[in-house]
């Protein structure tokens, strides 16, 4: 055999053979373990960031801990493994970590090579740019010649290369790989502009910046970046957890049930929220956990809209508006399918 094929052959065993060693034991090395392992940002606010006490906070963080709630019972049996941009892929594909819950899109190469399976999304966002108000830059056109502050390993890099190849426009991108140093050379002065989600924006304009009004994001939204949580291939049980899950907190929000009010709504009538809430049984049978775990859920987590709020609406610094994210009965995206 030619010793490129032969290689080839190799390594594809070697895949087969790590993945075919995942698949189906998630849940059971969880449960050994005591503790679903996620992956999150080093420190996003917003989405995954350590409090004064070393508490990640933030909508990943909660999503994590809702997957330990479901599983468990008890949201508090969440582990969380920082990563930067270009070590995520690596712990999740290793097994290092259980549940890739790190600002990630969903992407065609990402779902089919990288090996991963996305569960429904936690956030509809889209690339910008973060320029100094001083500089006086009306739009992303204005910036031909810019240099831009960049991460590697990220859908952001190439984006922002076929955002000025297509608009026949240069730039010189400043490229590091962890989050507080690239944030750090933006306000230093040595990058015109900032890119990355919108979301990310708003969270080092609102966290890291020395005054946050001397800074404003472009109006321009150059690509579409769902994130969303991501498993390993191979192991549908693990899969249907984390899925469901989600789903449960969007679902949630749908019914109006939230943390505060979940004992009560367990009294209903809804022959979907009995399902739900499991005073109905059958639906955690079905996932190969306990009745109630999407009541663990909610009432130790919430639903999806309160998540959200704390987070990165209203409540928190970032003030960010529903806009895609709000539920499809009120014009956005959010939409879970039916407990039955």
């Amino acid at each position: 055999m030619h010793i490129m094929k032969f290689l080839g052959v190799a390594v594809a065993g070697l895949a087969f053979g790590l993945s075919a060693a995942l698949a189906g034991t998630t849940l059971d090395g969880v449960r050994s373990r005591g503790v679903v392992t996620c992956a999150v940002n080093t420190g996003l606010a917003g989405f995954a960031m350590p409090d004064h006490e070393g508490n990640y906070q933030g909508l990943d963080a909660d999503t994590c801990r809702a997957i330990a709630a479901a599983v468990f019972g008890d949201a508090r049996k969440a582990k969380f493994v920082p990563a930067t941009a270009q070590q995520r892929f690596t712990l999740l594909q290793t097994g290092e970590v259980d549940v890739l819950v790190r600002n990630t899109t969903w992407t065609l190469l990402r779902d089919t090579e990288n090996g991963f399976n996305f569960a429904p999304v936690t956030y509809y966002d889209g690339q910008g740019f973060l320029v100094a108000k001083k500089l006086d830059v009306k739009g992303a056109r204005d910036l031909d010649g810019a240099t831009v502050c960049v991460q590697p390993g990220t859908t952001t890099e190439l984006n922002l290369a076929d955002y000025f190849r297509s608009n026949h426009m240069s730039f010189k991108p400043l490229v590091i790989e962890k989050l507080d140093e690239v944030e750090n050379a933006f306000f230093s002065g040595r990058c015109d502009a900032y890119t990355t989600d919108r979301s990310g924006l708003a969270a080092t304009r609102a966290a890291k910046a020395p005054d946050p009004e001397d800074y404003v994001i472009l109006p321009e939204i150059i690509s579409k970046e769902p994130l969303a949580p991501a498993v390993r291939h191979g192991d549908d049980e693990w899969f249907d957890i984390v899925k469901w899950t989600v789903f449960a907190m969007i679902g949630a929000e749908e019914k109006g049930i939230t943390s505060a009010n979940v004992d009560d709504m367990a009294k209903s009538d809804d022959p979907e929220v009995k399902r739900m809430l499991g005073t109905s049984p059958g639906m955690g049978k079905a996932l190969h956990l306990d009745d109630r775990w999407a009541y663990a859920v909610i009432k130790q987590v919430g639903n999806y809209g309160e998540v959200f709020e704390r987070n990165v609406g209203a409540r928190s610094p970032l003030k960010l508006a529903r806009g895609l994210n709000a539920l499809w009965t009120q014009g956005g995206l959010m939409y879970a399918m039916p407990f039955r």
